[in-house]
Parts: structure tokens; sequence; C-alpha cells
């Protein structure tokens, strides 16, 4: 990762509206009818943007006063300082092997990339909290707790379900019955863990930059300018949202996983794990689709499950939030014009997060 690049001048950003949401809009809230290469995460206090040479990540810093004496910010408390950017060049490791570009293996290596930049910018937004002096969380430390995540991810959306249904696989007629009851536990499991993160007090703040994140790319795919006002107006709902994703590979695993029959436990427990890229790559071609059509209203019905599962993981954000998110896209846009990448360039820009 290269040194942080300072922040392009702009008039200093005033303390954030208090945590509560700015009123929604009055009108229905747009959406964008185009499909831009720019991808996003929330992060802690910030949200992090990713075009096609270049990341960013704008953090809201605490106010000085928020982390006087060495005070750590309490848990969902809003972050009242200056907003700070950090912009790094990107080069995908899809430029240089055009063998990872085939369809499936380029989704699983773009998924790839988007974790690690994820966990990049995880890092600079939490350390952005800390108060001055105190020691940074290492990356050493973000990767473990990264590959725990990912085993309790697996074990639960994957081994779990198949463990359970194994249980009774005696009773069921066939290996199509077994993935189809299979399948209606993981999304079961999935829903419902949604549903209770999405009640979580901690994680409110987060899902807000999440609308954030949202509303400001989709204003840009509508070609509006980027002001807090304008990206308010826009649904906080978009079709290329990771929680959209994960429903698709759910779906995508009765097809992977179907033909494979229902042979002893162990080997069902193997299948899932080592499915799991074949599963990810089906689903990324999927999402991509939709992404290309999402003005047709086929796609717009197809995708409206994963829409409503949005619900769960955004929050409308207040103007402060949306002015952070603004200013992750903006030095993205200092450094290039994503609409005018090439067909090329645009390989593995179909996930939003």
């Amino acid at each position: 990762m290269s040194a942080a690049q300072p922040e392009p001048e702009r008039p200093p950003a005033g303390p954030p509206p208090a945590s509560e949401p700015s009123p929604p809009p009055q009108q229905p809230p747009l959406h964008a009818s185009r499909d831009a290469p720019v991808g996003g995460q929330a992060v802690l206090e910030g949200v992090m943007m990713r075009g096609v040479s270049t990341w960013a990540v704008a953090v809201r810093a605490p106010a000085p006063e928020q982390i006087a004496g060495g005070r750590h910010m309490a848990s969902g408390e809003a972050a009242l300082g200056e907003i700070r950017v950090q912009s790094f060049p990107l080069v995908s490791v899809l430029k240089r092997h055009r063998w990872l570009r085939w369809p499936v293996i380029r989704g699983v290596v773009a998924l790839g990339e988007s974790l690690r930049l994820g966990l990049n910018a995880l890092n600079i937004s939490a350390n952005a909290q800390l108060p001055e002096g105190e020691e940074e969380i290492s990356s050493g430390t973000w990767a473990g707790t990264v590959v725990f995540a990912l085993a309790l991810a697996i074990g639960l959306f994957f081994l779990l379900p198949v463990g359970i249904t194994s249980l009774f696989k005696d009773s069921l007629p066939n290996s199509v019955v077994f993935v189809l009851v299979e399948k209606l536990i993981r999304i079961t499991i999935f829903v419902t863990y949604l549903w209770a993160i999405s009640r979580l007090k901690d994680l409110q703040r987060v899902f807000q930059y999440h609308g954030a994140e949202h509303k400001t790319i989709s204003c840009y795919e509508a070609g509006m300018p980027l002001t807090p006002e304008n990206a308010q107006r826009f649904s906080r709902l978009h079709p290329r949202c990771g929680t959209s994703f994960l429903l698709i590979v759910m779906i995508v695993a009765i097809v992977v996983f179907a033909p494979l029959g229902t042979p002893a436990w162990y080997w069902l427990l193997a299948s899932r794990v080592i499915g799991i890229p074949l599963v990810a790559g089906l689903a990324f071609e999927v999402i991509k689709w939709f992404g290309r059509n999402r003005a047709k209203r086929w796609a717009r019905a197809l995708m409206t499950p994963g829409l409503k599962l949005q619900l769960l993981t955004t929050r409308e954000p207040d103007l402060g939030q949306l002015a952070v998110a603004i200013a992750a896209l903006e030095a993205v846009l200092a450094v290039e014009t994503p609409g005018e990448a090439s067909a090329e360039d645009r390989i593995g820009m179909e996930v939003v997060a």
C-alpha cells in the first residue's frame, strides 16, 4: 500500500448533525438506471470507495474533546470532528493475467481483492477513532479477526445447514429435495442472522454509512452533482449490494450441489467447503448480469428479494454521513473518471458491498 495522498482542498466540513438521521425525503426515493464501475463499503465512522485505478477511505474523526485524556469513543457514539481522507492506487491482478478474467474465475478473484481492500479500510477507520498517542491496531490483528469471521460464516451458513439436513436425509425422497431442504435451512439461518445483527445498537451507525455509500454511488450513476442533499434523494438500496450478493450465493448453491447427491456426511461437509469458490464465482456473474439489466422490469422483479434484505443492513444516513461518503468518492474522481473506463478495466467492479 502506498503512502496516503493529501486530501484535495475543500471547504472545511463542520460537525455532522446529531446521530439522528435526517428526515426522509417527501418524494419517493430516486433510483439510478445505469451501472458505473464504482464500488464501496461502510467502515467505522466512514466509507471506502473504489474505482478502476484508485481506492479511498473517508472517515469522520472524533472531535478533540471526545478523546481528551485518552478517552475512547463510546459504542455507537457519533464522531464530531473533521473528515479525513486517504487515497491509494489500485492495480488489480485481473489486469496482469488474462486467464483470471474468465467467467466465474474473475468473480472469485474480484471478491478476494474486495475482501483485502475492505480489511485495509477497516483498519484505517478503526485507528482513526483512537486517542492520540495510543498504539494502532495492527494488520495482523485485523487479519486474525477476518479469518475467524470467515470460519464462523462457513460453519454457520454452509456446514450447519448440511449437518442438520443429514440427520434426516434417509427420510427424504431424493437428492434434489435434500438440497432444497438444506438451502431452506441455510436461508432461514441467514435471514435470522441479518435480522439479529440489524437490531444491535452498536451497528446502527455502520448501517447508516452503508446507506450513505449506496446513495452516493446512485447519485453518481445518475449523473447528478455530488452534494449531500442530492444524494439524500436516492434510495438506500442498491442492486449490486453485498447483501443481495449473499442471497444469490444461497440460491446458486442449489444448482451447484444438487447433482452431487447425498453421499456420506463427511463428503457432504467437504463438498460444501470446496464448492464455495465455484458458488461465489457463479453468483458474481449473476449479480453482474442484474447490474447491467437493472432498468428492465424482469430484472427488477428478480432483484426484489435481495433489495428487501438490504432494509436490514442499511439505515437512512444523515447529511454529515453523506458528506463523508461523498468525500471518499470525490477522492477517487480526483484521480480518474470511472465512467470512461474501458470494458477491460471494468472487470471486477460489479459488487458494491
